[in-house]
């Protein structure tokens, strides 16, 4: 069972880059950072791609950190931020396995990314986060939601809590992908190690079309205030 999705090899491969950073990290960072100098401030992001969270992080002046299973996205973006003379540990990683020490991290990203782990490994990865962490360093959690049109369209495995080949919605050619509710989000945070501080259900529905798919997505805010997860 792996915890990276193969899928994204190709899609780096054929050439997909994202530039910019997503405005839900920027806010994430901005509202949560500890209150010390950004260059003593680190921030991990967890399925970084060719970077775009981080550039924006480095600009600002963070330590950064970015593991991601692809290799080809990792290339992309060591070479962006050489190109830049921007400083960061990018490095292909697999998430149950993380590279940091323990209590070496301020704010750990997942945009997007931990949606595509197999259930259990999922709960392994978030047994990393909490271990690479600081006490009260804070992680952003944004997985699909069970509501969303794409988690009822194509094959689901009862074992990893997969589907694949999704057929409708906007997730199509997006690969594996683990749909959570909010049950769910609960059970993974619920042991000590963890504080849950924020869980919002984000949706566009498309409703001009007979076809009214919804994107749902969870934007989830936990606090370490344990190091036994």
């Amino acid at each position: 069972m792996l915890s990276f999705d193969p899928t994204w090899n190709d899609i780096y491969e054929n050439g997909q880059e994202n530039r910019y950073p997503w405005d839900s990290v920027v806010s994430f960072v901005f509202r949560n950072k500890p209150n010390k100098p950004r260059n003593e401030t680190h921030i991990l992001e967890l399925g970084c791609g060719t970077g775009c969270n981080l550039w924006f992080c480095a600009n600002e002046g963070f330590i950064v950190s970015g593991v991601d299973g692809a290799e080809k996205a990792i290339n992309v973006a060591i070479k962006r931020f050489k190109s830049e003379g921007l400083i960061g540990e990018l490095t292909c990683a697999d998430f149950t396995c993380l590279p940091q020490k323990d209590n070496s991290v301020d704010l750990i990203i997942d945009r997007g990314s931990l949606t595509c782990t197999p259930y259990p490994l999922l709960i392994d990865t978030l047994r990393e986060a909490n271990r690479v962490l600081k006490l009260g360093g804070r992680m952003l959690f944004t997985p699909y939601a069970d509501t969303h049109t794409s988690a009822v369209s194509g094959i689901y495995d009862e074992n990893t809590r997969l589907v694949t080949e999704i057929s409708k919605g906007s997730l199509i050619g997006a690969g594996q992908l683990c749909f959570l509710g909010l049950e769910d989000i609960r059970k993974l945070f619920s042991n000590k190690g963890w504080k849950i501080l924020s869980v919002k259900l984000k949706q566009e529905i498309e409703v001009f079309f007979e076809d009214q798919n919804n994107h749902a997505e969870y934007h989830v805010i936990v606090e370490k205030i344990d190091s036994k997860s």
